[in-house]
């Protein structure tokens, strides 16, 4: 019996390695003279913390232990990126990336977004690498998402396990806990450079600055500082890859403010960029140009009657 429970065992951490490299978000680390795993985490994550995930992704631990040596080699999970597109849902991408549409919901909201609202086209959605876990004797979905710290709640796991809440474990059996909130630094991107990036992931820090600082823009619109929105707006279309839905709505505060400005030919440019910005159809069915909403220079400036 406990040769068979051996056997068991390893076939599982061979399926655990298995489902940690092939989903494309891991690299390898080699191990350095006098490295710890603690160290590594701390230089490849940016937090210590997160040495119990290289720890479970290498297999490290299933003895109890986590030593490593100088020339190993390392599994280093890491997340990938897809730049969204008109066509995709949330089931579809979570089917894509995690093989199951059930999965949508946590997919949707690490991105903070809801599974019934697509995500927004040209956005750079994170995708976050699955562990393989091999569930110990007492583990519960409790200790395994606290073991982890990423964030995702145990019912979470259940939900993305397929298992029912309070389900006991068996021990052997495998429970792919998503990592959510992992982040490389600089250095391990650097490291990493192997295409983790799908769809670009370069994106996605222009596009959380611009998250930040639109609500800042618009009200600088809304109170007249049209110098102040017009430096601010043309400042964030070169901070990098912005999503259709930013650009539209800086380019809207932009043509305001050149119109306001007297800069008649910019708000042309402004106002052509903004409606190439806007999903299709989307200026006739909101009735953006509203003449009861929108003044007569602004419409003007678009080439509106």
């Amino acid at each position: 019996m406990l040769a068979v429970r051996a056997w068991f065992l390893s076939v599982a951490l061979a399926l655990a390695a298995l489902l940690v490299t092939e989903d494309g978000g891991a690299y390898q680390h080699i191990v350095a003279k006098g490295e710890t795993l603690s160290q590594i985490s701390l230089r490849l994550y940016g937090d210590a913390r997160w040495e119990p995930v290289l720890a479970t992704a290498n297999g490290l631990d299933a003895q109890g232990g986590s030593v490593i040596l100088t020339g190993m080699r390392l599994t280093v999970p890491a997340p990938t990126f897809h730049r969204a597109t008109a066509k995709d849902t949330w089931p579809d991408l979570s089917e894509r990336f995690y093989g199951d549409r059930d999965r949508a919901t946590l997919l949707a909201r690490a991105n903070g977004g809801v599974p019934w609202v697509p995500p927004v086209e040209g956005e750079d959605l994170e995708v976050a690498p699955l562990l393989s876990h091999i569930v110990a004797e007492g583990d519960t979905m409790v200790k395994i998402a606290q073991r982890y710290g990423t964030g995702v709640r145990s019912w979470e796991l259940d939900a993305f396990n397929g298992k029912k809440p309070s389900q006991d474990l068996v021990r052997g059996e495998v429970i792919l806990v998503p990592l959510a909130g992992l982040t490389l630094t600089r250095e391990a991107e650097e490291e990493a450079r192997r295409g983790l990036v799908e769809g670009g992931g370069q994106g996605r820090d222009a596009q959380k600055r611009a998250g930040v600082e639109l609500p800042t823009l618009e009200g600088e619109v809304k109170s007249g500082r049209y110098i102040e929105a017009v430096a601010r707006g043309n400042r964030l279309l070169g901070v990098g890859d912005l999503s259709s839905a930013q650009l539209a709505k800086i380019h809207r505060a932009l043509l305001e403010g050149y119109v306001a400005l007297g800069a008649f030919s910019a708000a042309q440019a402004a106002c052509a960029a903004w409606k190439s910005n806007l999903p299709a159809g989307e200026l006739e069915r909101r009735r953006l140009l509203d003449p009861d909403r929108v003044s007569p220079k602004v419409r003007a400036g678009c080439g509106a009657k």
